[in-house]
């Protein structure tokens, strides 16, 4: 649990919350951009796909203990290996 969610962060979600929705938020904007400010519905399953391998590398490259995947582990603080 981060100190923001004790202290009371506002929007109360946990690290790795704040890291998917950042991810799928990214990649909603990049895809609006892309598309000329509109996702028509026939183009809904190509963004879906695309938000979801946003949110897979974000759960892969999140680690607890950081409060966004873009943070890195310095050398003494290595994750597990997959």
């Amino acid at each position: 649990m981060s100190d923001a969610y004790v202290v009371g962060d506002p929007d109360g979600l946990s690290p790795l919350l704040v890291a998917l929705r950042d991810a799928i938020a990214r990649e909603l904007h990049a895809q609006v951009a892309l598309r000329g400010e509109r996702i028509e519905l026939a183009d809904l399953p190509e963004v879906s796909y695309q938000v979801t391998v946003q949110v897979e590398r974000a759960l892969r490259a999140w680690r607890p203990g950081f409060s966004s995947p873009m943070e890195k582990p310095s050398d003494g603080d290595r994750g597990p290996v997959d």
